[in-house]
């Protein structure tokens, strides 16, 4: 069962983490990369802002590191599942469906 198909409740079963952490996405199988910040980090996805609204449903892998230059980066394939404007600023909701080594 994919986290889509589960209740509201069982979808907040992951802790979510506060973070302020910058984010590159780059559309699977493209060269364009679009930059961010990660906002919010759990078990089944993250939310991040950008300046541009990605469409939902597509399928991105993001890289997220630490602004101090910490090892290791986040590096996912991630599944867009929400998108909202906020004047400039698109908060977007995104589905972890694989951690990249």
């Amino acid at each position: 069962m994919g986290i889509s198909d589960q209740s509201y409740e069982e979808k907040r079963d992951f802790i979510r983490m506060k973070i302020d952490a910058p984010l590159q996405a780059r559309l699977t199988g493209d060269a364009g990369t679009y930059t961010g910040t990660c906002t919010e980090l759990s078990g089944g996805g993250m939310q991040v802002v950008l300046d541009t609204a990605l469409q939902e449903g597509s399928e991105w892998e993001v890289d997220i590191s630490s602004e101090h230059g910490h090892s290791p980066q986040l590096r996912a394939i991630v599944k867009v599942v929400r998108v909202q404007a906020d004047g400039k600023d698109y908060p977007t909701g995104l589905q972890i469906i694989d951690v990249i080594n």
